[in-house]
């Protein structure tokens, strides 16, 4: 009789709101799930009790929330908060949803009994949370990443190789006699300047795992991972030509043809497991050898390389 009433009383309510609410059995079976499937996922209820959870839950998060159900069933989680989850929509798309979970127990023996999950639609918090974090990570002039974005690719790229004992570059890029151009022309062909050129390092960096970040002022960093010290050369040098053919004008560049050119300090770093080359010693490597590529006359590229131990 107990949990007939109950039975009545979640219904109700269930049927009233616009979150998703599902029984499932202690077992991750659905036995229950609210009218407000169909206008969240495009599944009806009784599309629900075929498919969810498991056929529908992204296989990324599906494992995390069988796991997260068993421990809270045994008692071995005291709090079971808001969860976010990918479900699979009738479309093929998938929706974010965050989910709460309560445990239902026998109110005569305090048994579990079965999971009750409320579940709601957070994709446009989602959406805006990406796009604030994309805004945090981009430059707004020249639409690369900025210092922020630069130093977490670069340590997750330093990581990837050294568990890869693989090579990875970062070229420095500097404009050269950049103060003349705001100087001269106004800052807002110093600004057209900045854009031109950051097109140009993108337009290098094609491959996937590439990144062109503004690193400050007018200087411009590119990592180029899986990339050895030929490699970088190469794409150092496509970069350079391709700046100076933009014809920028810039007449206090006149060693270089009055127009805009840059020097550019390539570095490679042959990683093993372990050593004392970190991201910081490829960084003052790259800036070394720009300073080099200035102090030679501009409107060129220097190298170094640094090797880690294998051991």
């Amino acid at each position: 009789m107990q949990n007939d009433t109950q039975d009545v009383y979640f219904k109700i309510m269930a049927e009233q709101s616009t979150d998703i609410l599902c029984r499932m059995t202690l077992n991750m079976r659905c036995v229950y799930c609210s009218p407000a499937s169909l206008p969240v996922l495009g599944w009806t209820s009784d599309e629900m009790l075929v498919h969810f959870p498991t056929d529908l839950i992204h296989p990324e998060d599906l494992g995390l929330a069988q796991a997260a159900h068993r421990r809270y069933v045994a008692g071995k989680c005291v709090e079971n908060g808001p969860a976010t989850m990918r479900v699979r929509k009738e479309d093929g798309s998938y929706a974010w949803l965050e989910v709460n979970s309560s445990l239902m127990r026998n109110e005569r023996t305090g048994a579990p009994w079965q999971m009750l999950l409320n579940m709601r639609d957070i994709g446009k918090r989602i959406q805006l949370e990406q796009h604030l974090e994309t805004l945090a990570l981009t430059d707004p002039l020249t639409t690369l990443g900025n210092r922020r974005a630069f130093d977490l690719a670069l340590d997750h790229e330093w990581r990837r190789a050294r568990r890869g004992r693989e090579e990875v570059s970062l070229l420095l890029l500097d404009i050269d006699h950049f103060k003349g151009i705001n100087d001269l022309y106004g800052h807002v062909v110093g600004d057209d300047c900045l854009c031109a050129i950051a097109s140009a390092i993108a337009s290098a960096g094609r491959r996937p795992g590439d990144m062109a970040a503004r690193y400050g002022g007018e200087e411009f960093a590119l990592i180029l991972p899986a990339t050895g010290e030929e490699g970088a050369l190469a794409i150092a040098e496509t970069v350079r030509l391709a700046i100076k053919e933009l014809r920028f004008p810039h007449d206090r560049n006149a060693e270089h043809g009055s127009v805009v050119t840059v020097s550019i300090g390539s570095a490679t770093a042959v990683l093993g497991p372990r050593g004392a080359v970190t991201p910081l010693s490829l960084l003052r490597a790259a800036d070394t050898a720009l300073y080099k590529a200035k102090q030679e006359g501009r409107n060129r590229v220097e190298a170094a390389l640094l090797m880690a131990k294998a051991g």
